[in-house]
């Protein structure tokens, strides 16, 4: 019956250790995910003011 106890209340810990770590990389996906979004609306915005812009033969593309 001590076994029994003792593997449960190790059981016991490791459900709150890993409760404890889904709650911390919830918080984490969720501010990853705010700041891919404000990434992805900034470069929106970066696209839509440069919109017009005609690159010249001997010029690098603004990736190189």
């Amino acid at each position: 019956m001590i076994e029994i106890e003792e593997r449960l209340a190790h059981l016991d810990r490791t459900v709150e250790d890993l409760s404890t770590i889904i709650a911390r990389q919830e918080r984490e996906i969720a501010q990853l995910t705010r700041r891919v979004q404000m990434l992805l609306e900034r470069e929106a915005e970066r696209e839509a003011s440069q919109g017009d812009a005609v690159i010249m033969g001997d010029e690098r593309p603004p990736h190189y």
